[in-house]
């Protein structure tokens, strides 16, 4: 399923975060999924609008700690002025090595909410959003070089048939991406409005959701966010102290999938933790406590409309 505007981004809301910037989801029941104990040392691998680390300083004394990591440079203004907080300007797949880098070698807990911010869908500029006006832009690091104008303007019609399929659902895939190669050498594709006049021609069903869908694909790619997750998640284990626990948001069945695939097996991949031939197997390092993903409750879906798509697992290492 795909995570269209309407509910990709996150959702609650908090007096320590900038809900202005961001209104975070599952707030209360990530945080709670940590049990912060007052004097851990915490990572929040997504601070957007910094509500989630306010509320795990809230639970914190005053010998806790927090690393809270994003790679878009506009979060930074959200820290809050407080010592128990280290801000990392930098993409969560480098975990371990910035932990390092502040001489930590475990940690008490970990958390992801990997919804797009509300801040970054609703900054034209930013190219994220088919509500507005701007550059096919799409990036969440302003500092890499690739755009989503990149993508459709270079990648070859398999490639971008591949992504609009893996990571869009896109019905009509492969039609999209021989149109968007047909037609990008006499149409330019480098704002919002000239590529969904270059192709609304192919558009299926409702243009909105389509055009959701051929975003989050876009978006997707630029940012690297599958394999993002997937480095973060192989460095948990070993990060985590026996007893840590670690919380993830998803918004979309393709980031579930791994977030499930790894909590019970340890792996990415979709691999069945089995081997042919009976040896054993491997205990998976960490347990899982959700044994179904936690959704927002009614009053939630009420306030926040963003919030129904999400879905919160939980686990704890071994």
């Amino acid at each position: 399923m795909s995570d269209n505007e309407n509910h990709n981004a996150e959702s609650a809301s908090s007096a320590s975060g900038n809900t202005d910037y961001h209104v975070p989801v599952l707030l209360q029941e990530t945080v709670d999924g940590l049990n912060v104990q007052p004097d851990g040392i915490y990572v929040d691998c997504t601070f957007g609008g910094g509500s989630h680390s306010g509320e795990i300083l809230k639970r914190l004394g005053k010998n806790g700690q927090l690393l809270a990591f994003d790679q878009d440079a506009d979060a930074k203004r959200n820290v809050p002025d407080d010592p128990r907080i280290i801000f990392v300007p930098h993409n969560f797949r480098h975990l371990q090595r910035f932990l390092r880098l502040h001489k930590i070698t475990q940690v008490d807990g970990v958390m992801a909410d990997l919804g797009v911010s509300s801040h970054q869908f609703d900054e034209a500029d930013r190219g994220f959003s088919i509500r507005f006006e701007g550059d096919m832009d799409m990036r969440m690091d302003k500092r890499q070089e690739l755009t989503a104008f990149e993508v459709v303007d270079t990648y070859d019609e398999q490639r971008l048939h591949k992504i609009f399929e893996q990571y869009g659902e896109v019905t009509n895939s492969k039609t999209l991406a021989r149109t968007i190669v047909q037609v990008r050498n006499t149409v330019s594709l480098k704002t919002i409005a000239n590529f969904k006049q270059a192709v609304q021609a192919v558009v299926k069903g409702n243009p909105n959701k389509y055009f959701a869908q051929v975003f989050q694909a876009l978006r997707i790619e630029v940012n690297d966010e599958l394999g993002a997750l997937k480095e973060m998640l192989q460095q948990i284990p070993s990060l985590l102290k026996p007893g840590g626990r670690v919380s993830i948001i998803t918004f979309h069945s393709l980031e579930d999938r791994i977030v499930k695939n790894f909590f019970r097996k340890g792996d990415v991949e979709e691999a069945e933790n089995a081997d042919p031939f009976g040896r054993n197997v491997p205990e998976p390092p960490l347990k899982v406590i959700t044994k179904k993903p936690i959704t927002a409750a009614p009053e939630e879906l009420k306030r926040n409309s963003r919030s129904r798509s999400a879905k919160l697992r939980v686990a704890e290492k071994v």
